[in-house]
């Protein structure tokens, strides 16, 4: 670990071994990270003047370093700043949540459970949020942790806090470049007619939304691919769906299960009134961050599943699912065997349920062939 420097001023020479964390951070975000206290044009200064210096030569501030590189330090340049952080202040059933949402603890990382209904970040008119527990989980002299990624509010299950400026960065990049498994688990209204296979629909913000909603846009949307498996069926009423989305579009698997007619149990945004079950099912979201398996620091490797909220549950024990049919490897891409008639007929089943879910689009805004509904066409003369 880095020798973390003492935030306060100095008239010695100090030194600084560069630990693993910090490897390949460039010298300016070094600075950022450990001696806060001194700017930026005290860095480029001492940096020009041949003051700072890594294994005994000159560095400039653009310079990345490397685990076990000494670091010397001039004295002084303190911009008067930091000291101690201020950690939020925390009810008793703020510091509960946090304690019952932690699954694992590493050097590197916290794994949380997010339970539905609470939102990753705060905004408007939401004031409780992950970002605001998050000190829950480090002491006054650790840093802050850090999200990396985020959850849709009414959607459950894991997600990934870094514990260090270091290793926030190291798992951005691994979500960046999709090098991250995440499989999620859904329970869908229907069941899709082609058990396994990919869904690849382009996505862009619905215009008059404001950007709350997402819709398939074959012109000018971003592309968007979701791998899909159904793990089991209950007759023709719902089925348990293992999803792997291969892009990071927001609303991603919401909407693609939508497209293909089948939307998630309790998403009325993208499903209406039909993605809702009769009986004691749950009207909540049905969609869970079942597992994750991610590079970790240090070449490890983190692989964690989440267990179901209490109301999935009991819509799978309702159904009849057996919930021990899952616990296999992630989903996959298909079976490259599968020949090229078995694809281009996944294909002809998929571009159905998408044309049939936009014409059930177009008749809830009142579109029908083209006219407005309850208008009849002008007599011919």
């Amino acid at each position: 670990m880095t020798n973390t420097p003492t935030p306060k001023p100095s008239d010695e020479v100090r030194q600084f071994t560069v630990g693993e964390d910090d490897e390949g951070v460039r010298l300016d975000r070094w600075f950022k990270r450990h001696l806060p206290q001194v700017g930026f044009g005290t860095v480029s200064r001492w940096a020009r003047t041949g003051q700072l210096r890594v294994d005994g030569k000159r560095a400039k501030v653009d310079d990345r370093l490397a685990q076990g590189q000494v670091l010397r330090v001039p004295p002084g340049g303190e911009d008067g700043a930091r000291t101690k952080r201020e950690r939020r202040p925390l009810t008793a059933e703020d510091e509960a949540l946090a304690e019952d949402m932690l699954i694992t603890r590493t050097k590197a990382a916290l794994v949380l459970n997010k339970p539905p209904g609470l939102a990753t970040q705060g905004g408007t008119k939401t004031t409780r949020h992950v970002d605001g527990l998050l000190d829950a989980y480090a002491d006054e002299d650790e840093p802050r942790p850090r999200l990396v990624h985020r959850l849709d509010k009414d959607t459950s299950g894991i997600l990934l806090v870094a514990r260090t400026a270091g290793s926030a960065a190291f798992f951005s990049k691994r979500f960046s470049g999709r090098s991250a498994k995440k499989i999620y688990w859904a329970l869908v209204v229907g069941v899709p007619e082609i058990y396994e296979g990919e869904i690849e629909a382009p996505l862009a913000k619905q215009p008059g939304t404001g950007g709350e909603k997402m819709h398939v846009d074959t012109e000018n949307g971003q592309p968007a691919k979701t791998v899909y498996r159904v793990v089991e069926r209950a007759g023709n009423a719902a089925a348990w769906v293992e999803l792997q989305p291969m892009t990071g579009r927001t609303h991603q698997l919401r909407v693609h299960m939508a497209a293909m007619g089948h939307p998630i149990v309790g998403d009325g945004k993208y499903g209406g009134q039909d993605a809702f079950l009769t009986g004691s099912v749950s009207r909540k979201m049905h969609l869970h961050a079942r597992r994750l398996i991610i590079d970790a620091p240090g070449d490890g490797k983190l692989d964690v599943t989440a267990d179901l909220p209490e109301h999935f549950a009991q819509s799978m024990e309702h159904l009849g699912f057996d919930l021990n049919l899952s616990e296999a490897e992630p989903v996959a891409a298909p079976p490259a065997e599968r020949t090229k008639a078995e694809k281009k007929q996944a294909a002809k089943a998929h571009a159905k349920q998408y044309r049939k879910a936009r014409r059930g689009e177009r008749k809830g805004r009142g579109e029908v062939g083209g006219k407005k509904r309850g208008k009849k066409p002008p007599r011919k003369p």
